[in-house]
């Protein structure tokens, strides 16, 4: 390993040995249901990359199918075996930096991407002894939580769902909503708990502009945000609903570049980002929308893709820089899962900590890892 000067920080070159793809299957503790599907379980593609000084862990966050973008699990195995590993591996060094420019020739694939950029500054920071949220610049020891609540079956359900939440300690409630499924639920969650709580809601693309006057009706309820209500590619029309709802829009699956950022800044798409790593390339990206964001005056928080521990632990450590103001949805492990395969991260006071150890500061717990694996595959450099 060897190390030079970039900016004020050293950077640490490290020759991957090799690195193992694992496909894991976790079941949901419940049925997730968003306008785009119902989940029962989590198919889960786990990177570890291996190197002289260490190895690190990264967690590609496609789904099983094409429903929530292009990506999908199958897809993200054959791209990365073909492709994005050799592009790594045939390289003398490679740091965390190092790994978008190594990818940028291949077009899309940013979950994939994001995974093998993780594992890789596990693995660097593991070995410098640095820990994540160090390296991204959090300043925050904790982090405030929020869930979100998928489509139910009725609104009495959806009441009893939301109330437990607030017990375990949530600071923030996200309902999905849909046609059909958006102004009575969203009415009956305000009406029931009241102005103090921070209510906000995820169309996930489920409308068009025409909607607009039946989105308006949303207004009265004081939310924080409305996410995601139009297409992912129409920066223009979420700029001209803006105009027309007094809720503040959020962009999403919109946001998959720190390009398409500025574009959104600059159009006047939205007041406040969801940034979702696996869904914009990276952690690195990530800080860059952060950055940008900041300096425009526009509210960030972190998006969850029903991440395990290894994911979840460098949301948190994300979502710990300065410029995430709004709570995240950085649940805890049992939002979702009965065991998770690291450590489970537990709510105290409505906050998860940040991992101070080095890298990602949790490792798979040997023992599930192995109950829960479908699959793996090394390839050797």
């Amino acid at each position: 390993m060897k190390g030079d000067t970039a900016g004020f920080r050293r950077r640490w070159f490290m020759k991957i040995s090799g690195i193992e793809l694992r496909r894991i299957d976790l079941p949901l503790v419940a049925p997730f249901r968003t306008s785009f599907g119902v989940e029962h379980e989590r198919d889960v593609l786990l990177v570890r990359v291996v190197t002289p000084e260490a190895e690190g862990w990264g967690e590609c966050v496609a789904m099983s199918s094409p429903l929530y973008s292009s990506e999908y699990v199958d897809a993200s195995v054959d791209v990365m075996r073909r492709f994005l590993i050799p592009a790594l591996t045939s390289r003398p060094g490679i740091d965390g930096y190092g790994v978008a420019h190594a990818l940028a020739k291949f077009k899309g694939h940013r979950m994939a991407k994001t995974a093998l950029e993780t594992a890789v500054l596990d693995a660097q920071l593991r070995a410098s002894g640095e820990s994540f949220g160090r390296f991204l610049g959090a300043t925050a020891e904790r982090v405030p939580c929020g869930v979100s609540v998928g489509i139910m079956n009725s609104i009495p359900e959806l009441l009893d769902a939301v109330d437990g939440y607030l017990s375990e300690g949530y600071v923030r409630i996200k309902l999905k909503i849909e046609p059909g499924w958006d102004i009575e639920p969203v009415r009956a969650v305000r009406e029931r708990f009241g102005d103090g709580i921070l209510l906000q809601a995820d169309a996930n693309a489920a409308y068009t502009l025409v909607d607009a006057p039946h989105l308006a009706k949303l207004d009265e309820f004081g939310l924080l945000l409305i996410e995601q209500p139009l297409a992912n590619d129409d920066l223009v029309q979420h700029a001209a609903l803006s105009k027309r709802i007094n809720t503040p829009v959020c962009l999403d699956e919109s946001i998959e570049s720190v390009e398409h950022a500025a574009a959104a800044i600059t159009l006047g798409s939205c007041s406040i980002i969801n940034i979702k790593p696996g869904r914009i390339g990276g952690y690195i990206e990530a800080r860059k929308i952060h950055d940008l964001a900041s300096a425009h005056g526009i509210a960030v928080w972190c998006g969850g893709m029903l991440e395990t521990g290894i994911g979840r632990a460098a949301n948190v450590a994300l979502a710990a820089l300065p410029g995430f103001t709004l709570p995240g949805d950085t649940s805890g492990s049992s939002r979702y899962y009965a065991q998770d395969v690291t450590e489970p991260f537990v709510l105290d006071d409505g906050h998860l900590t940040v991992p101070t150890g080095p890298g990602l500061g949790v490792e798979p717990l040997p023992e599930v890892l192995s109950e829960i694996t479908s699959w793996t595959e090394w390839i050797p450099a």
